[in-house]
């Protein structure tokens, strides 16, 4: 009997030994025979997928170095998009202060030489900008002295602003519009000649149409020239010095 129970002994590990091997063969058939069953309900071999799976994970490689450089491509493109950008804005600087040099250097011309003009006043013209506030705008007026030989002239500018509000036909002296333009802004004292320039506030409702300007001097002697200009803005001021 302890012989018997011995030999049983010994023989239960190789019977699960060999059970073991006998689930893990099953196991594996069963695998194979389902994968074999998977690729023939597709209609295909076990080597056509494989090879098929590893061209796919090419191409799906390829696809992410297109993107990559795709991506770089973009980075360039955009960098190049701003450093253009940067190039016309500057460009566009140069302009518009080349054109103010030619401004200025007519302006300065027609100083130097004023022509056949009598001796007297002239004006340069309004110009009119928009402000940033709904009823506010900038205005520059530019006295000049037609000479030959010029004096210091001393006189005062009178500016009134016509248009219409509620229907009837109103005026407004500028001094009364504009802070900048009160007491010393209105007097005229200059040699070759003055910029009179501020900002001005219009009434709410009031439509404006012309502006009269009348310049006026007294010394050394009397000379008036008087002008009226349409209500009309500009994009910017031309390019005269103060």
């Amino acid at each position: 009997m302890e012989l018997t129970s011995l030999i049983r002994q010994r023989r239960r590990p190789i019977f699960i030994i060999v059970v073991t091997l006998v689930l893990a063969l099953v196991l594996e058939a069963g695998f194979y025979l389902g994968q074999h069953a998977a690729f023939t309900s597709m209609g295909t071999k076990p080597k056509t997928y494989k090879a098929m799976q590893a061209e796919l994970m090419a191409v799906q490689s390829t696809l992410r170095l297109r993107d990559e450089e795709l991506a770089i491509q973009r980075t360039r493109h955009e960098v190049d998009r701003q450093a253009l950008e940067l190039v016309r804005k500057e460009l566009a600087g140069q302009r518009e202060a080349i054109t103010g040099l030619e401004e200025g250097l007519a302006f300065y011309r027609s100083l130097i030489s004023p022509g056949e003009a009598a001796p007297g006043l002239s004006l340069r013209g309004l110009e009119l900008m928009a402000g940033e506030q709904p009823g506010q705008y900038f205005y520059r007026i530019v006295v000049l002295q037609e000479a030959r030989t010029y004096e210091q002239l001393v006189g005062s500018l009178s500016v009134v602003i016509s248009g219409v509000k509620g229907g009837a036909a109103v005026e407004y002296p500028l001094a009364e519009l504009s802070a900048d333009f009160k007491g010393g802004g209105s007097t005229l004292d200059f040699r070759y000649f003055q910029s009179v320039q501020g900002s001005l506030e219009l009434p709410e409702g009031f439509a404006p149409g012309s502006v009269r300007v009348e310049a006026r001097t007294r010394k050394p002697r009397e000379f008036v020239i008087r002008q009226e200009y349409p209500w009309q803005l500009a994009e910017r001021f031309t390019h005269v010095g103060k």
